[in-house]
C-alpha cells in the first residue's frame, strides 16, 4: 500500500478505538437513565464510514450516495431509490413529480393523469405537517378523512366514499409504523384511476400481507432523521415503483434539470451540445436545460456514508422495535380499563416507530404525561393530532369528508412512548411498571 493508504488505515483504526471507548451506550439505571422516545443507535461502522468519506472530501452526493441508493433500491425491489435531504423533502418530491407537465408525455396512458392545481388529494386528518404541506404548496386540495382510533391510520371504509369528481390521488402515511390497509386502498386507487403515494417515513421494514410497505404505491417516502429507523442525521429518500416516474423525480430533486448525468460525469446522453428543447437554441448545453420546476434536495456523501453503514442493521433494528412493541402491548394489557391499546391489522407486521396509547374518558392525558416525564420517560403526541386544528393549517383550502371524531380524540387523549432499538428490556420493563404505578395511585 502507498503511504497515504497506510495513513488512512491508521486513522480509521483510531476512529474505531475511539468509537468503542467513547460511544458505548451506558447501562440502564431505573429512575436515573432517561428513557428517550427514540435515538441514534450506531457503532464504529458509522463513524469510520463518516471519517472515510471526509477523507475523500466529496462534499456533495457522490460514491457513498450512489451505493446507498443502490442498497435501498435492492431492499425495496423498486424501479429506483432517490436520496434526498429529509423525509419532508421526500414527500415534496413525490407530490411535485405527480404535478410535472412532462408526465403528459412520459406517462401518457400508462398511468393516471398528472395532478393540476385544484385537483383533490385524499389524506388523513391525523398526519405529520409535511405530509400535508406539499399538497397545499402544489395548489392541490386536500380532502380529509378520519382515522380509526386503535390503529391511528386512515379509516379505509371512508376513503372510497370521499372520492369526488376532482379527486386524482390518495396520499396516506403508515402512522407510527403501523401499516394502513394498503391492499384495500391500492385496489380503490386502481379502480378509480388515482395515484397512490405512501408516506413510509415511520415504517421502514413493515410488511402487509407479506409485502414491504412502500412497494404498493407509485412512490413512497422515508425519513433518516435521528428519530427514525435508520439515520444519517438529516436525510430522506423516495422509493420509485412506477416505471415512468424515475427521470422526472430525479430531475425535480436536481434543480429541475433535463440532464441525467451521474455526479462527476458530463455527457451520458452522448449529445450534450446537440439538444433542442423548448425555445432554446439548438445545441444549448444539456447540463443547463431545465424541463421541470425543481429544487436542490440532494443529501451529502458524508450523510450517505453513515446511512450505508446503518442499512446493514435494518433487520435487527426492525426486530428490536417489534420486540419492544410486543412487550409493551403484553405488559399494559391489564390496563385496558384505562387505556385504549393499539391494534394491528391481521395482515400487517409493523415496524413500529412508537407505542401509542389513548387514555379513556375520565383520565387526564396531561397527568399521565407528567407522571411519565417525572420518571424520566419521554413521551410524544401523535404529530399534528387533527391537523386542521393547528394554527398554520386552519385557513388552507380543503374539503372534509364526514366527521373528525377520531382525529379529535387523538389530538386530545393520545400519546406515545418509545420502542427504538436502543431501549434495553430493563428499560421497557421500567416503562411498563411506571404506567402501572400511575393507575395504582388512582
Amino acid at each position: 500500500m502507498s503511504d497515504s493508504e497506510n495513513l488512512r488505515e491508521e486513522i480509521l483504526a483510531l476512529v474505531r478505538r475511539y468509537a468503542d471507548a467513547e460511544h458505548r451506550r451506558p447501562a440502564f439505571v431505573p429512575g436515573e437513565t432517561r428513557v428517550t422516545y427514540s435515538g441514534r443507535v450506531y457503532d464504529a461502522a458509522e463513524m469510520t464510514n463518516l471519517v472515510s468519506s471526509a477523507l475523500d472530501f466529496w462534499l456533495t452526493a457522490g460514491p457513498y450516495a450512489d451505493k446507498f441508493e443502490k442498497r435501498m433500491q435492492e431492499f425495496f425491489g423498486s424501479r429506483d431509490f432517490i436520496l434526498v435531504n429529509s423525509g419532508s423533502s421526500a414527500n415534496l418530491l413525490m407530490v411535485s413529480t405527480l404535478c410535472a407537465e412532462e408526465l403528459d408525455r412520459i406517462v401518457g396512458t400508462a398511468g393516471p393523469p398528472r395532478l393540476r392545481p385544484g385537483d383533490e388529494v385524499i389524506t388523513p386528518a391525523v398526519t405529520f405537517p409535511t405530509t400535508l404541506t406539499p399538497i397545499v404548496q402544489n395548489r392541490l386540495i386536500p380532502v380529509f378523512v378520519d382515522c380509526r382510533l386503535e390503529t391511528y391510520n386512515v379509516d379505509a371504509d371512508l376513503v372510497e366514499d370521499a372520492i369526488g369528481p376532482k379527486t386524482r390521488a390518495i396520499f396516506i402515511p403508515h402512522t407510527l409504523g403501523l401499516p394502513f390497509e394498503v391492499d384495500r386502498i391500492a385496489a380503490i386507487a386502481e379502480k378509480h384511476g388515482l395515484w397512490l403515494l405512501e408516506d413510509g417515513c415511520d415504517a421502514l421494514g413493515a410488511t402487509f400481507d407479506g409485502k414491504l410497505v412502500g412497494t404498493f404505491g407509485a412512490m413512497s417516502s422515508l425519513s433518516f432523521y435521528p428519530a427514525h429507523h435508520i439515520t444519517m442525521g438529516e436525510g430522506g429518500g423516495v422509493a420509485v415503483n412506477h416505471p415512468r416516474l424515475k427521470k422526472t423525480a430525479r430531475s425535480i430533486r436536481d434543480w429541475g434539470r433535463d440532464c441525467y448525468c451521474d455526479p462527476g460525469k458530463s455527457d451520458t446522453c452522448g449529445k450534450r451540445f446537440g439538444w433542442q428543447l423548448g425555445e432554446l437554441p439548438h445545441g444549448y448545453d444539456h447540463k443547463y436545460i431545465y424541463s421541470n420546476l425543481g429544487y436542490n434536495l440532494k443529501a451529502t456523501d458524508l450523510q450517505a456514508a453513515i446511512g450505508l453503514a446503518q442499512t446493514e442493521k435494518i433487520p435487527r433494528f426492525v426486530e428490536a422495535r417489534r420486540r419492544n412493541f410486543a412487550s409493551l402491548l403484553a405488559g399494559l394489557a391489564e390496563l385496558e380499563e384505562y387505556l385504549i391499546l393499539p391494534k394491528v391489522h391481521p395482515k400487517a407486521n409493523p415496524s413500529p416507530f412508537g407505542f401509542p396509547v389513548t387514555v379513556r374518558e375520565g383520565i387526564e392525558r396531561r397527568d399521565l404525561v407528567r407522571h411519565l416525564e417525572d420518571a424520566k420517560i419521554e413521551t410524544r403526541l401523535v404529530f399534528g393530532g387533527n391537523i386542521l386544528r393547528q394554527p398554520g393549517f386552519r385557513s388552507i383550502e380543503h374539503r372534509v369528508h364526514g366527521t373528525m371524531g377520531g382525529a379529535d380524540t387523538v389530538m386530545e387523549r393520545t400519546l406515545f412512548v418509545g420502542v427504538f432499538p436502543g431501549l434495553s428490556p430493563e428499560a421497557v420493563d421500567y416503562v411498563i411498571e411506571r404506567f402501572h404505578a400511575f393507575f395504582r395511585a388512582r
